[in-house]
């Protein structure tokens, strides 16, 4: 970890990743300073949310995982101590599961991304987005002690079991594996490790905020 936690990367996205595998090493070792340095630099890579209510996100386009973006502002608010950076991940957040909902049903950001004042597409959508709000639900739920958003996280299962835009089931029981996406004409089938991990991870979820 130590050799790693001294890289850095021009993505968002993998500084998020990494800044989320930090964290959880400083909720062992609060003193690791590698870890520390490493969770600042991941939120700093992400970026500040835009004032306005419309869009309160650091980018002008959504693509994928986009709630691990908010998860690791939150958790570098929390372990850093930074109140400012927190309430900045609890409002990315809180607007992302928002437009992420349609009537009460999980609809997430597809495949194909959305990029600002463009019209937005309902497939395909991906499993990681499902397990990437799950996981930030769960984070944000841990650290502002609110069960409310306890409710995203169960949203996110409600979409593997299908409460989703197709009414399809996105798992094989027979297998335990996680279909790769709901397309217009119900689940893709294939069962790759990505989309059977965020299957599993969100179920583990919900079970802990159930």
């Amino acid at each position: 970890f130590t050799l790693g936690a001294a890289r850095r990367s021009a993505a968002p996205r993998a500084m998020a990743f990494a800044g989320l595998g930090a964290a959880e090493v400083l909720r062992r070792q609060p003193d690791n300073a590698a870890a520390a340095d490493l969770l600042v630099d991941a939120a700093i890579a992400v970026g500040a949310p835009a004032d306005g209510p419309d869009w309160p996100w650091p980018h002008q386009r959504l693509t994928y995982a986009n709630a691990a973006l908010a998860e690791v502002v939150i958790a570098a608010g929390h372990l850093r101590d930074d109140g400012r950076l927190l309430a900045d991940g609890l409002r990315m957040l809180s607007w992302l599961r928002d437009i992420q909902l349609v009537d009460g049903v999980l609809s997430v950001i597809p495949a194909g991304g959305w990029q600002r004042h463009a019209p937005r597409t309902r497939h395909d959508q991906q499993p990681i987005e499902v397990a990437a709000l799950a996981d930030a639900c769960a984070t944000a739920a841990a650290v502002t002690g609110d069960p409310a958003w306890g409710i995203g996280v169960r949203q996110a299962a409600g979409w593997f079991l299908g409460d989703n835009d197709s009414g399809t089931t996105m798992w094989d029981p027979a297998t335990g594996g996680g279909y790769d996406g709901l397309t217009p004409s119900g689940a893709n089938l294939n069962q790759g490790a990505e989309s059977t991990l965020a299957l599993i991870s969100t179920l583990q979820q919900a079970r802990q905020w159930s």
